[in-house]
């Protein structure tokens, strides 16, 4: 078997990746479908983060009509939703996670503490972030693009449903570009949507390493991890 080409990864899963075809909530069988996946990889002996988004419950950007600072603190419960729900699917195929939240919800989850999720990867745990930054106006990209330079993540893999960094939107131009690479200045010059624009400075401030590929089929995490080159590097 190829061995991994990395050793800890960040993974950020959108959270309309879990509603699949329902667009809203959770579907059970995409969910578990993602569990499997993200627990072939752990297998491999790759240290995972994961952190989920909360979109397919709330998103709070679009409610115009109430305060900011309250729609982004639902919005951070979406999140916690999606991560008790991922680490139950994990567990159930055989994984050991923890959850670890930005937020102090200790009935539900562990505090997010740097050197206690580090541990939790080195004994091959799986790790969640939940609640994203822990704060209002910032994204569950920035909270994802923060984690994975907190834990040193060789790599930064952010699942989308199109296939990489397009110049423009592929689903309303035929004619758009896949970039193969890109540089973070570049995502920031050009104001690619691929990641907000927090989030894509940390990641170059940081010096972090952004792979963009598509979680229509799961099992490209794998092949990523295996060193096929699949998406989108920013770097």
């Amino acid at each position: 078997m190829t061995e991994p080409v990395y050793k800890r990864i960040l993974l950020k899963i959108s959270g309309e990746a879990l509603a699949g075809e329902k667009k809203i909530g959770i579907d059970d069988a995409v969910l578990h479908q993602i569990s499997a996946t993200i627990k072939t990889v752990s297998d491999l002996g790759v240290e995972v983060a994961v952190v989920v988004g909360g979109g397919n419950f709330w998103r709070g950007r679009t409610s115009a009509h109430m305060d900011r600072v309250t729609a982004d603190h639902m919005g951070m419960l979406a999140t916690m939703m999606n991560s008790l729900a991922l680490s139950d699917a994990l567990e159930q195929a055989g994984a050991v996670t923890r959850v670890l939240s930005a937020i102090e919800i200790r009935q539900m989850a562990e505090p997010y503490i740097r050197k206690r999720a580090i541990r939790h990867l080195e004994k091959g745990r799986i790790v969640i972030f939940a609640c994203g930054t822990g704060n209002p106006f910032f994204s569950t990209d920035t909270g994802a693009a923060l984690r994975a330079a907190e834990i040193e993540a060789d790599i930064f893999c952010k699942a989308t449903m199109v296939e990489g960094v397009y110049d423009k939107d592929p689903n309303l131009y035929a004619d758009a570009k896949l970039y193969d690479t890109i540089s973070h200045d570049e995502v920031l010059k050009l104001d690619l949507k691929v990641m907000d624009a927090t989030a894509a400075a940390l990641c170059r401030d940081n010096n972090t390493t952004i792979l963009v590929f598509s979680m229509k089929d799961p099992d490209n995490i794998i092949r990523i991890i295996k060193g096929e080159r699949i998406g989108t590097l920013v770097k």
